[in-house]
């Protein structure tokens, strides 16, 4: 099989796609609906965003600062309508963690537990 017909019947997701052709504005996206959502009356509560507004303006340093104040250090990547080519990375105590455990990390923290659907609206 010719190496460029390997992969003819794979699929690949609408995230995983943004990944490929805009950098991360639907990744800040969904970090910035967590977040508001699990920080609810707290001192990090960043506001919600859509691709569109993220990538008009300057949110990453918001979104960092809540991601901090749950343990995770994040570098956001949003960059801007043209897209930022690479995604956001998540650390926690200096070790690389994908955005799902930051997610987990910050919900044991907080101590509060959401589904997707309590966030992702």
């Amino acid at each position: 099989m010719a190496e460029k017909d390997k992969y003819a019947d794979e699929i690949i997701s609408d995230d995983e796609l943004d990944g490929v052709s805009g950098g991360s504005s639907g990744q800040t996206a969904d970090d910035s609906r967590f977040l508001n959502v699990l920080l609810q009356g707290r001192d990090w509560q960043p506001e919600r965003y859509g691709q569109f507004r993220l990538k008009m303006g300057d949110y990453d340093g918001e979104i960092q600062n809540a991601w901090k104040s749950v343990g995770v250090d994040a570098v956001i990547r949003t960059g801007n309508i043209l897209g930022s080519g690479r995604q956001n990375t998540y650390e926690i105590n200096g070790e690389e963690v994908s955005q799902y455990e930051a997610m987990q990390h910050a919900m044991n923290v907080v101590g509060r537990h959401l589904k997707t659907s309590d966030w992702k609206w």
